[in-house]
């Protein structure tokens, strides 16, 4: 099945979609795209539906499309006789695991006299959308509200670990979430600020309200109130950015990495002047903006770079997050996404903390830009970087 071939009307059609489908600079990309659908594409009696949902309402189908190639990857195969949950999936010696797949979906944003979400009201308007899916897929899991045929009931999931893929869509913005709103939903905690500082732990939140004023109950993997999902995996790069970078398009590319060093080492051969922000610019085309902070023995920050895509590195794993939840019924092995560039999140009983093992250099957010001087531009305006 062609991804890119349709026979609907134009006003059916998704907006990113007819701009991949249109635009003759993006033929490389529908080319990765498409590869990335091998034997989903082939799943029988579903091909059709897909690719409707692909060209219709996009962000769905395309986070599955990148699922499956990234379990593939991985070096696994899926049973695609299996039409749900998304990907019944065969790893090495035997071990098999469920996924389902799900995007927080673009809502119409509410203002009031004009006046866009404040930055509280967005973390909270997006925690409650990932809550809310989280919520709908456990549902489908136990058979909640009368559902028929539960997938606790089918014989390739029971017993087995189930494992939740989500990823944010919810508007132009989510990409910006980070794993910050998936860390308040699934540990209860707040991102990094002064208090982490001071005392090398986050801010706890236990409960936020939705605007009707009814409670959610947050830190979900911290108890067993969600002891149906095994895992949980996350990404906000799963998107048509990877493609796009995957393909080798020229682009002007925007990353953040995480950075992480031991305490002694950092200052043996930076000093205390390595503490702080800096900006530099390194070549033609390239630029960086690195900051340092000391946490207890350690030295972390990020490396934030505006550079030409002839710069950029980046595997299909880079930016996946790997919650593991510590009450699962049927734990998810943790040695599964044992590859270079994903961030492995758990959830420590006994100090009741996260530990989360983000690698040095892991990739936390990434956009591209039209290789243009007016995309370069733009962007060294917005973070002060000279030129």
């Amino acid at each position: 099945m062609d991804l890119f071939e349709t026979n609907l009307p134009q006003d059916k059609l998704h907006k990113s979609f007819k701009q991949i489908v249109t635009d003759p600079a993006y033929a490389p990309v529908r080319s990765v795209i498409q590869s990335w659908g091998e034997g989903l594409l082939e799943r029988s009696g579903e091909q059709t539906k897909f690719v409707n949902e692909f060209q219709t309402t996009f962000n769905s189908a395309f986070w599955e499309l990148y699922l499956n190639k990234l379990i593939i990857e991985l070096g696994f195969s899926v049973d695609y006789t299996k039409a749900s949950p998304d990907f019944c999936v065969n790893a090495p010696g035997g071990y098999r695991f469920n996924i389902e797949a799900v995007v927080s979906d673009r809502p119409k944003i509410p203002t009031a006299k004009g006046r866009p979400f404040k930055a509280k009201e967005f973390r909270d308007h997006c925690t409650i959308k990932l809550m809310g899916k989280l919520k709908d897929k456990k549902d489908l899991f136990t058979g909640a509200n009368g559902k028929k045929f539960p997938y606790a009931s089918l014989d390739h999931v029971h017993g087995r670990p189930f494992v939740v893929a989500i990823a944010p869509f919810d508007s132009d913005l989510s990409l910006t979430q980070n794993n910050e709103i998936i860390n308040r939903v699934l540990f209860g905690i707040e991102p990094p600020d002064r208090y982490t500082l001071d005392t090398g732990r986050q801010r706890r939140v236990s409960v936020i309200r939705k605007p009707s004023g009814a409670p959610i109950d947050l830190g979900i993997f911290t108890n067993d109130s969600y002891k149906e999902i095994s895992a949980v995996v996350f990404s906000t790069t799963g998107t048509f950015g990877k493609a796009v970078v995957e393909s080798g398009v020229e682009r002007i590319v925007r990353v953040t990495n995480f950075r992480h060093f031991a305490k002694e080492e950092f200052f043996a051969l930076h000093g205390m002047g390595g503490i702080g922000v800096r900006k530099e610019k390194l070549g033609p085309l390239n630029y960086v903006v690195s900051s340092r902070s000391v946490f207890g023995d350690s030295v972390a920050g990020s490396d934030m770079h505006v550079y030409h895509s002839s710069c950029h590195r980046e595997s299909h794993f880079d930016g996946l997050h790997v919650y593991y939840n510590p009450y699962a019924t049927n734990p998810l092995a943790t040695d599964l996404f044992d590859v270079r560039g994903v961030t492995h999140n758990f959830y420590d009983i006994e100090s009741d903390y996260p530990v989360q093992e983000h690698p040095d250099g892991a990739m936390v957010s990434r956009q591209v830009y039209e290789p243009t001087y007016a995309s370069l531009k733009f962007l060294l305006d917005k973070y002060s970087i000279r030129y």
